[in-house]
């Protein structure tokens, strides 16, 4: 047992030096396939839970955009659009991304779903999952957590999903923190302009969502939590973003998904 606990701490002693897309140090020693793995999994089983959109719109919209941005990151992605009001999003590991037709609806155009989107695969490019996973190992659940995520009804099961990001689909709450938000934030406005979507619909995006927030509970801003410097970081970094957007527009980079 001390053996194993010994190589745990020296492979996270390790993994200090890896580095996220923003140069940030992270904690993240699991084994990527591993994750991908447990995000397999996780999106299997949302799928046996929630049902799959007939709406053809909903779905050429979703694939159109999706493909526009996963054009830019590599890798082969695949989105489901769930027939669910509320307006929600979420990416998992293994390069899954699930949309409800609520945000779908929500939204005024292409623009701001490519937000939501991008922010979203944000979060997979920078192995959010993996140091959620990583730091609860490090701390408390050790290998049990691999395992539990093919058993989302026990309670170790819900943490495990938690972990991966979308706890609220079956009834835990695991926020991502403000440091991993902010960071999806930011990698995904610049993904969007990369794709040739206008990358200040991001901040008219955040700006819709508070606003619908108003006398309601919305899931997407429960489980990823509006702080007041968003729209002000956003803002602060749009002008890098707008250089990215202009230089796509420049190759014809001009997506039509509407």
């Amino acid at each position: 047992m001390k053996k194993k606990l010994s190589v745990l701490v020296i492979a996270s002693l390790l993994a200090a030096c890896a580095v996220s897309p923003t140069g940030r140090k992270q904690l993240v020693f699991m084994p990527d396939a591993q994750i991908n793995q447990m995000g397999l999994q996780a999106f299997d089983s949302i799928k046996q839970e929630k049902p799959v959109s007939n709406n053809a719109r909903h779905v050429q919209i979703a694939n159109c955009i999706t493909q526009a941005l996963t054009r830019e990151t590599g890798g082969a992605w695949e989105v489901v659009v769930f027939d669910d009001p509320s307006p929600n999003a979420f990416a998992l590991p293994g390069n899954k991304i699930g949309v409800h037709t609520g945000m779908i609806q929500l939204v005024d155009n292409q623009d701001q779903l490519a937000a939501v989107i991008g922010h979203e695969i944000g979060h997979v490019l920078a192995k959010h999952s993996n140091e959620r996973v990583s730091q609860e190992m490090a701390v408390s659940q050790g290998m049990a957590l691999i395992q539990a995520v093919t058993a989302p009804q026990t309670a170790l099961g819900q943490t495990a999903i938690g972990l991966l990001g979308v706890g609220a689909q079956y009834g835990v709450l695991m926020p991502y923190s403000r440091t991993h938000e902010s960071e999806a934030d930011i990698i995904g406005v610049d993904l969007m302009a990369k794709a040739g979507f206008d990358p200040r619909q991001s901040i008219s995006l955040w700006q819709k969502m508070d606003q619908a927030s108003q006398g309601q509970s919305i899931e997407f801003l429960s489980t990823h939590p509006s702080h007041s410097t968003r729209i002000q970081d956003l803002n602060q970094h749009m002008p890098n973003a707008m250089g990215l957007f202009q230089q796509a527009r420049s190759m014809g980079k001009q997506p039509r998904c509407n």
